[in-house]
């Protein structure tokens, strides 16, 4: 499976949007049944889901589809599983959960309803937006310990958090995270490689701003993370080019890989003037399998 780069959100209430996603670019779409969709709309939205899904057999598809379900106290969330579990997409995106445990109860309810659907069991993937509660944060190590064999990320989400904690806004007048938004990105970033799955950084705001956007998506894949969450389709591009290896690096690494073949008795080797050990050779092959990845 190709990595997750970028993963666009589109409301699921919209025709015109929907329309539009298959010549996105992104990785993957996230056809969207919360927070972009008013309340009166969510069933004609589940319908839409469900007709966009039905229409792109699994096998199909051009890009992979996701769908983000309202929160589990809503008592909206299992009618939105019944829309669109049976049409298999590729993964479920879970927001406001308080640690595993929610996760666990979505997966509990997509055990049921794959098998009801004769879909494999497992097939479809659970990403949880894991910081937009108060309580969330001090749970996010324990995904590193729970039995949840969807689990295929972790992100996080800055708006609804601020709301949970009555915050006035996230950001510094100069654009970087306060203080609790930079805790909790870090915390998912350590939970989500400790779990063993991709650490995907929240959405950047400003769709005008694409150098910004850059700049912040460069750094985050510097510190470890995956992708990002994207809501405007001119964002995909900078984001997959972002999360993707340069050609220098990809050169670099190959230059690392072949100077440890060529020794495998050594630890530590000298490329140019500079001294190279294990976790460098780590990082190179790393960066190899995404740049293959990343071309398939």
């Amino acid at each position: 499976m190709k990595p997750l780069r970028s993963l666009l959100f589109i409301p699921g209430d919209s025709e015109k949007k929907l329309a539009k996603a298959d010549a996105s670019g992104a990785d993957a779409v996230i056809l969207d049944l919360e927070d972009a969709v008013a309340p009166a709309n969510k069933p004609a939205a589940r319908k839409l889901v469900a007709e966009f899904l039905k229409a792109r057999p699994k096998t199909a598809r051009k890009v992979q589809v996701w769908v983000r379900v309202n929160p589990l106290d809503t008592g909206m969330m299992l009618e939105d599983l019944v829309a669109v579990i049976e049409h298999a997409p590729d993964g479920i995106m879970q927001p406001k959960t308080d640690g595993p445990e929610d996760v666990e109860k979505l997966s509990n309810y997509m055990d049921a309803l794959e098998a009801q659907a004769g879909l494999e069991h497992g097939a479809i993937k659970i990403i949880p937006v894991a910081t937009e509660t108060a309580i969330a944060p001090f749970n996010l190590g324990e995904f590193a310990y729970a039995d949840l064999d969807r689990l295929a990320g972790l992100s996080w989400g800055a708006e609804d958090l601020a709301a949970a904690v009555g915050g006035q806004g996230n950001r510094m007048p100069d654009g970087s995270w306060m203080y609790t938004y930079q805790m909790v990105r870090a915390q998912v970033l350590l939970a989500a490689h400790a779990a063993g799955v991709a650490a995907i950084d929240t959405l950047y705001a400003d769709f005008r701003d694409e150098e910004g956007l850059r700049a912040e998506s460069r750094l985050g894949r510097a510190e470890g993370f995956a992708g990002r969450l994207v809501i405007h389709p001119a964002q995909v591009a900078p984001v997959n080019e972002s999360f993707s290896p340069s050609e220098e690096e990809v050169a670099m690494a190959r230059k690392i890989v072949a100077a440890f073949e060529a020794e495998p008795d050594t630890g530590t080797i000298g490329i140019d003037g500079k001294m190279y050990d294990i976790p460098h050779l780590k990082g190179a092959r790393t960066t190899l399998q995404l740049h293959e990845a990343s071309k398939g």
